[in-house]
């Protein structure tokens, strides 16, 4: 059997045909014509290199070989149909789903945490996979499945990926409470003078684009540590003298380790959405995860973060 011309239609007719037996009744019940029942069925007669039906006193009877393939053939399809509509109608309560989900370490304080435990109430089956976001190779990874969707900065998306915007994040300085420094109003030059910490993304840099905004306006700042991760951040400043530039978010119920203030001078911030490919677009467990988590952004944020404008002062 030459399977390469053989289509589903093609299937389905024979299905109708040897339960109706009759091609009048089955091109009826698939909403063909009686001409184009019997052209599909002279096709399927050639690719099984059988009858499959004989005319008979009152239509027709199928052939030992008919009878053979019709309850592999139904059980196939029966099959095909449960995929369609269990793709079509995705019901959070009961579904099982995984989803792989790319994002920072800042994401998976920042969000993550929270979605998890609330998608766990209205989604008890749909597990979580988190892996570390890689920009350069995301298209890659969605292309193939391993990635379903990313939660990242937006500006640095493929622009091939489809986008949604969450909400846009600022940057607050951090210390103890009781820093003795530390307050609302502070002036360029007192900021310069703390102890800062700093994240290089990249590992081992004491600088960022902030350095290069102070030294513009005269000042220089002390850097005594160099992080790699956003994580390490809160904890260490809550139990020394240092400060940090960090992303808002991060201080979210630390409110008793730390106090924050707006830095003295315009820091850029940066948006937070969800970035997936076209492959995964129609999915409707994977549309129902994408439209939950724009839900339970806006319910716990219905004002937004906004990012402060300003110079273009961007901490990595």
């Amino acid at each position: 059997m030459d399977t390469r011309r053989l289509d589903l239609n093609l299937l389905v007719t024979l299905e109708a045909l040897l339960i109706e037996q009759n091609v009048t009744r089955a091109a009826a019940h698939l909403h063909l014509s009686q001409p184009a029942v019997s052209a599909q069925l002279s096709r399927l007669r050639d690719v099984f290199d059988d009858p499959l039906l004989i005319p008979a006193q009152r239509g027709m009877t199928p052939t030992a070989k008919a009878l053979e393939i019709l309850g592999p053939l139904r059980e196939a399809l029966d099959q095909v149909r449960a995929v369609v509509v269990a793709r079509k109608i995705f019901e959070p309560a009961t579904a099982s789903l995984t989803v792989t989900i790319a994002c920072t370490d800042y994401v998976q304080v920042a969000l993550v945490k929270r979605l998890a435990i609330a998608i766990r109430r209205e989604a008890p089956g749909v597990r979580i996979a988190l892996r570390n976001l890689d920009v350069l190779y995301l298209e890659a990874q969605m292309s193939r499945g391993d990635v379903d969707l990313a939660l990242m900065n937006t500006l640095g998306a493929p622009p091939s990926l489809r986008s949604r915007h969450l909400f846009d994040e600022r940057y607050v300085l951090i210390g103890r409470c009781g820093h003795p420094l530390l307050r609302e109003g502070l002036g360029v030059e007192e900021f310069a003078k703390l102890e800062h910490v700093v994240v290089s993304l990249r590992g081992g840099g004491f600088t960022t684009a902030v350095d290069d905004a102070l030294l513009a306006l005269g000042q220089q700042r002390s850097v005594v540590l160099s992080a790699s991760s956003f994580l390490l951040v809160p904890e260490l400043v809550a139990q020394s003298d240092c400060v940090a530039l960090v992303p808002s978010r991060l201080v979210d119920g630390r409110a008793k380790q730390l106090m924050h203030v707006d830095p003295p001078f315009p820091v850029e911030g940066f948006p937070i959405g969800m970035v997936w490919h076209e492959r995964s677009h129609g999915h409707d467990g994977l549309k129902w995860i994408r439209d939950y988590i724009s839900r339970v952004v806006d319910a716990e944020n219905p004002g937004g973060f906004v990012a402060q404008p300003a110079v273009r002062t961007r901490v990595p």
